[in-house]
């Protein structure tokens, strides 16, 4: 009989038990995770919500399955439920598109031709640096900039050079072709890529050709990266950027830069570098795991169980399903008019009152439901989770925002979470 294949600890392939041993010597998956663990930056799960919180993963399909497991009333309840707290929690989202002058040339396509180039995300990304100019955490490169990277004097307080500008990490770097764009606009200098994956066509190469960039590409997962202990970060501040941070990587990369943790012995350290801004495009809302949601607490307080909390990530995936010619996430008043103890307010959007008093599931309830109302709820979803992370940013002393950086019909995925040092 021949035995079965066994997975070797964090590698992605699998051998027979037989070969594992000598596998094992010789396999350059397991030498580049040797390697990885002997940085002095890497700390298994440092950024998880819960480092010891013993919860699997949940799928969405195990998502879709509970909510379509409810009975009629207990869906409608949760509805409103989760209406109530977008309007306790959201309000109005600046709709704040923007390009900046510094970006001329990449939007004129007067760059090197051999850079990978589609329009869709150059309007993107631009839009996040003409975000973060606003906002106050990037200067275009004719201005004075006084103070970004930090000396330490005495009682370990931060003493401000002039003439300098931040270092900038961005986090889910993938080619890295947002942090090219920010370099070549806004003269930065110092590059820290994060990513976990392997790419072909990265930027890294276009940027080397800049001597005066140094450019570092941490090959590591967010969750396990102390950013604190990057030896070539010590002492500067760094903005933290991020487009697209599918799902759970926002809240990774929102721990990684808070200023004051704990490591896996609860032993308190103290930051060796300053966090002087945050840019997120946030994205893939519905893979989000409460283990690592940042804002936990806020959904208790409202009434927000785990499961409530797993069944908003999975609404919020209607917010990309739609056809996005027109901007249904400006429909932020647009309610879906559900009440599970007055059930003749749901005839507005489900038909007559009828409808409820046979066997109909929650299934196909939604399957009738406007594909307009299923996506302006999926925003609503998508609102939620977000500003759950802002406030809970503002808790830690930054200022913090959310807002649509780019209009949805060139991504439904325009949430933009800026914060900064106060």
């Amino acid at each position: 009989m021949i035995p079965p294949p066994v997975i070797a600890a964090s590698l992605a392939h699998s051998i027979r038990r037989k070969n594992l041993e000598s596998h094992l010597k010789r396999c350059p998956s397991r030498k580049q995770v040797i390697a990885l663990e002997a940085h002095a930056y890497y700390s298994k799960g440092i950024n998880s919500g819960f480092i010891d919180f013993a919860d699997d993963d949940i799928s969405s399909e195990a998502k879709r399955r509970a909510i379509y497991g409810l009975n009629i009333l207990d869906f409608l309840a949760l509805v409103k439920k989760i209406e109530s707290l977008h309007a306790a929690v959201v309000g109005y989202l600046e709709d704040s598109y923007l390009m900046p002058e510094a970006c001329e040339k990449w939007l004129r396509r007067q760059i090197d031709s051999k850079i990978p180039y589609q329009e869709r995300h150059v309007l993107q990304q631009a839009s996040i640096l003409g975000n973060m100019e606003k906002f106050g955490i990037l200067h275009r490169p004719k201005n004075e900039i006084i103070g970004s990277v930090l000396e330490e004097g005495e009682g370990n307080n931060f003493v401000q050079k002039k003439g300098e500008l931040p270092a900038v990490v961005e986090f889910g770097a993938g080619r890295g072709y947002l942090t090219h764009m920010l370099a070549d606009s806004y003269g930065i200098q110092r590059i820290f890529l994060v990513e976990r994956r392997s790419y072909k066509l990265k930027a890294d190469r276009s940027l080397r050709k800049n001597e005066s960039i140094q450019l570092e590409r941490l090959r590591i997962d967010i969750e396990d990266l102390n950013l604190h202990a990057v030896e070539s970060l010590n002492g500067q501040s760094y903005l933290a950027v991020g487009k697209h941070l599918c799902g759970n990587a926002t809240d990774l990369t929102i721990n990684c830069c808070h200023p004051q943790k704990t490591d896996r012995s609860k032993k308190a350290f103290s930051s060796s570098c300053h966090l002087q801004g945050i840019a997120l495009a946030t994205c893939c809302h519905h893979i989000c795991q409460w283990k690592h949601y940042s804002n936990r607490r806020l959904f208790l307080d409202h009434g927000i169980t785990k499961q409530d909390f797993y069944a908003i990530t999975w609404f919020s995936s209607w917010a990309v399903d739609a056809d996005h010619s027109s901007n249904i996430s400006n429909q932020s008043d647009r309610s879906m008019d559900i009440n599970a103890r007055e059930v003749n307010e749901v005839q507005k959007l489900f038909g007559p009152v009828e409808y409820f008093m046979g066997d109909r599931s929650v299934e196909e309830t939604i399957r009738n439901m406007k594909a307009v109302d299923r996506a302006a709820f999926g925003f609503k979803c998508k609102d939620i989770i977000d500003m759950g992370r802002v406030l809970w940013l503002r808790e830690q002393g930054l200022d913090a925002v959310l807002v649509k950086y780019v209009p949805h019909r060139i991504s439904p995925e325009n949430h933009l979470l800026l914060a900064k040092s106060r």
